[in-house]
């Protein structure tokens, strides 16, 4: 079995029909589904919030795999953990003088803690905080918009981490992943990917996650 966890982004789901598309992912194998939180400061684009994973949570029982591109994550976390969420990733940027505690507020919550970094953000930062996080989601695009073309030189960072983390850590990329891109990424170390555009941009949605692997 392989064991790339593969996490369609809602992202890129026709929002009119959420419930239908995560059914259909969920029929096409993922077992998780990504949530993009974005506040319109953080990043410059608003996408959801609380009250559509609380929704989501009532019709499927993948795991939602919340990634917050918001200022002051420490205000949500118990809002999203509240909603459904089963993993709540949030931004380096976004609290880098308080990381240790959001990764506290999570974990408090009984939710596994993520924690992302920009492209631009040197990932050796966030090494001291490996061993109290259960992902670390690596942006290879820049974060905001879907769609965007996968930027190689982050990749780079996978093997950094992997060479600095506990074994049952979680190396998550998102970011321009199709079928080659995710490839690059899992040889380097990552065993989880974020695809949005790619899956439901597919007519085979089942296909499309298989040519992740």
């Amino acid at each position: 079995m392989n064991k790339t966890i593969i996490s369609p982004s809602i992202l890129s789901a026709d929002f009119a029909n959420l419930e239908r598309e995560i059914n259909a992912i969920e029929e096409a194998g993922a077992a998780w589904v990504h949530i993009d939180v974005m506040d319109g400061h953080f990043v410059p684009n608003i996408t959801i919030g609380v009250p559509v994973v609380k929704s989501l949570r009532k019709v499927t029982k993948l795991i939602l795999d919340t990634h917050l591109m918001i200022e002051n994550p420490q205000d949500y976390i118990k809002p999203f953990a509240q909603a459904g969420s089963d993993i709540i990733t949030f931004h380096y940027e976004a609290c880098a003088d308080r990381v240790g505690d959001v990764i506290s507020l999570i974990k408090d919550c009984g939710k596994l803690a993520g924690i992302s970094v920009k492209p631009k953000t040197d990932v050796r930062e966030i090494i001291p905080f490996l061993d109290k996080v259960d992902l670390v989601l690596i942006m290879t695009v820049e974060p905001g918009f879907g769609g965007q073309e996968f930027m190689h030189e982050c990749a780079m960072k996978i093997p950094v981490i992997k060479a600095n983390a506990p074994d049952n850590l979680i190396i998550q990329v998102d970011g321009g992943i199709n079928n080659i891109t995710a490839k690059i990424c899992t040889s380097l170390g990552a065993n989880s990917l974020v695809a949005g555009s790619y899956v439901f941009g597919h007519q085979d949605y089942k296909q499309a996650i298989k040519n992740l692997y």
